[in-house]
């Protein structure tokens, strides 16, 4: 393996998803390159998550605050340049935020993954790979550095605290646990309240503890209310009550976790949950739960069948979907039938 003493610096502001897709390539380069100083320039968010991740210093930059925040960060770099950055995101504001990094390599996204000039601000491409999955074509950054991750491996750095807070939540009876996360970033992927309650009620009347988890917004507290008044059986409403540090603690108490794309579904993948992922919107093959989506309900392709008019198979690679009522074609029989999956493989 190659081996360099001089930094590297990786950027990724967000999502919540793909930042914790970028650990597994922190552990590719510190065990690569043993005594390489990383510097990660991260959102605020990621870095809440993230802190305290082993061998990683962290340069937090808030998009609020535009090219005076991009100065900043700049004077807060280490004298001199990086041996690479590793920019590992394509919005127009990652590729001008990266000129502010002076790095003698700058290792960007192949041409077909290319938008917003980001070919302006790189000198070398990470290597073509269409039908990948998003955590592959980030630990891709790391093979222009003459290395190969071949294994993935997570540790969010989760403290003792997160997991004592999430083991006062409720007693461990025994019961499997269901857990709901219902809304993701985009609206347009997030499925329906009474369906989620449909599917809870089943799991309940199978001895299933249900918890609902989320953030602090007024569209999750709603969804989770509409969840909860249409539900025949009581449940764990913890929405808006955890730490993005507890997150990861809470997610790994539940047997399964009910999602649509989102943060939650990467997270609890990193901690070995299993996800009932729920896709329409986009393809769980590329921004699925990367370990396992035996679970996962997908009608990708009867989404661009009807709202594209063509196949899935015809559509660019990472193509989304995102048409209002298209997270309709996800009925309540096929999340049921995926959670009935579940339980003939784990005997539950």
């Amino acid at each position: 393996m190659p081996a360099t003493s001089s930094p590297l610096c990786l950027l990724r502001l967000s999502a919540l998803g793909d930042v914790t897709h970028v650990v597994p390539l922190v552990r590719t380069l510190q065990q690569g390159l043993p005594g390489t100083p990383l510097h990660w320039v991260i959102d605020k968010a990621g870095h809440k998550l993230l802190d305290g991740l082993p061998g990683v210093h962290f340069h937090v930059y808030d998009k609020n605050t535009s090219l005076a925040g991009m100065r900043a960060l700049r004077r807060e770099l280490p004298e001199g340049r990086f041996e690479a950055l590793l920019q590992m995101q394509v919005a127009l504001r990652a590729n001008v935020l990266s000129a502010f990094i002076p790095a003698r390599r700058r290792i960007g996204y192949d041409k077909s993954r290319s938008k917003d000039l980001h070919g302006l601000f790189i000198n070398e491409r990470i290597p073509d790979r269409p039908g990948i999955h998003v955590l592959d074509a980030i630990g891709s950054f790391c093979e222009p550095l003459g290395l190969k991750q071949t294994e993935v491996s997570w540790d969010l750095a989760t403290p003792a605290d997160a997991h004592a807070w999430a083991a006062a939540q409720w007693q461990d009876d025994g019961r499997q646990v269901l857990m709901i996360s219902p809304c993701s970033s985009h609206q347009r992927r997030n499925w329906y309240a009474e369906r989620y309650a449909a599917l809870a009620d089943h799991a309940a009347a199978q001895g299933w503890r249900v918890v609902l988890c989320g953030g602090r917004s007024d569209l999750e507290r709603s969804t989770t209310d509409a969840i909860l008044a249409a539900m025949q059986h009581p449940a764990l409403d913890l929405v808006g009550k955890d730490t993005l540090k507890q997150l990861p603690a809470l997610l790994a108490r539940a047997n399964l976790l009910v999602t649509p794309d989102s943060g939650p579904m990467h997270i609890a993948n990193a901690v070995g949950t299993k996800v009932l992922g729920l896709h329409a919107a986009s393809n769980p093959a590329r921004s699925g739960p990367y370990s396992d989506r035996r679970y996962c309900v997908d009608r990708y392709d009867d989404a661009a069948r009807r709202y594209l008019r063509k196949p899935a198979s015809a559509l660019k690679w990472g193509t989304k979907i995102e048409f209002d009522e298209v997270m309709s074609l996800i009925t309540v029989e096929d999340a049921i039938a995926a959670f009935e999956r579940y339980r003939s493989d784990h005997g539950h």
